[in-house]
C-alpha cells in the first residue's frame, strides 16, 4: 500500500511539472535575464507564404526589396524580438507591435548588391514567441558585375 501511495505521489509531482510554464535565468555578458520557455501548444506561430523569393538577375550596386507575408497561425499574440541576417548588406525589419492570433503581416527585406558579385543566398533570422523560436528566409538571386572584361593584347 505504501509503494502504490509513494508511486502515486511520485506521478502527480511529475504531471504538476510538466504543465507548470519553466523560467530560466541567464547570464549574458555579466546581466541576468529571464527567459521564459514558450508552451508549444499555445504558442504564436508564423506561417509564411513562402521562405525563399529568388530577385533573379540584378546589376551590381541594385537594391532589391521583397516583402515576406506571413499570418500568426497560433493561439498567443505574435511578438518578434528580433531579425537579423548572414550580412551587413541585407537589412529585414519587422512589425515592432504585437501580430494577433489570425492576423497578418510582413517581414521586409531589402539587399544592397553594392560590391557583391555572382549568386547570392541572403539567410535571414528572425526570432519570435514560436516554437521553435528562430525561423529562416532565404533571399537568392545573381548579381551581374557592373565591370567591364579586360582584354590584354599580345605584343608583335
Amino acid at each position: 500500500m505504501m509503494k502504490k501511495t509513494a508511486t502515486g505521489l511520485w506521478l502527480v509531482i511529475v504531471l504538476a511539472a510538466c504543465n507548470q510554464t519553466n523560467t530560466q535565468t541567464q547570464v549574458t555578458g555579466g546581466s541576468t535575464s529571464s527567459v521564459t520557455k514558450i508552451n508549444a501548444t499555445n504558442a504564436a506561430a508564423m506561417k509564411f507564404e513562402t521562405d525563399t523569393h529568388d530577385f533573379g538577375k540584378i546589376n551590381e550596386g541594385e537594391k532589391v526589396t521583397y516583402e515576406f507575408k506571413y499570418v500568426n497561425s497560433g493561439k498567443t499574440p505574435l511578438i518578434i524580438s528580433d531579425a537579423y541576417a548572414t550580412c551587413g548588406c541585407t537589412t529585414p525589419e519587422i512589425a515592432k507591435e504585437p501580430i494577433q492570433p489570425g492576423a497578418s503581416s510582413t517581414v521586409k527585406v531589402t539587399f544592397n548588391s553594392a560590391g557583391k558579385n555572382g549568386l547570392q543566398d541572403k539567410l535571414i533570422t528572425i526570432v519570435a514567441n514560436t516554437v521553435p523560436a528562430e525561423t529562416r528566409l532565404h533571399l537568392t538571386g545573381e548579381v551581374l558585375s557592373s565591370q567591364k572584361p579586360t582584354t590584354t593584347q599580345a605584343k608583335k
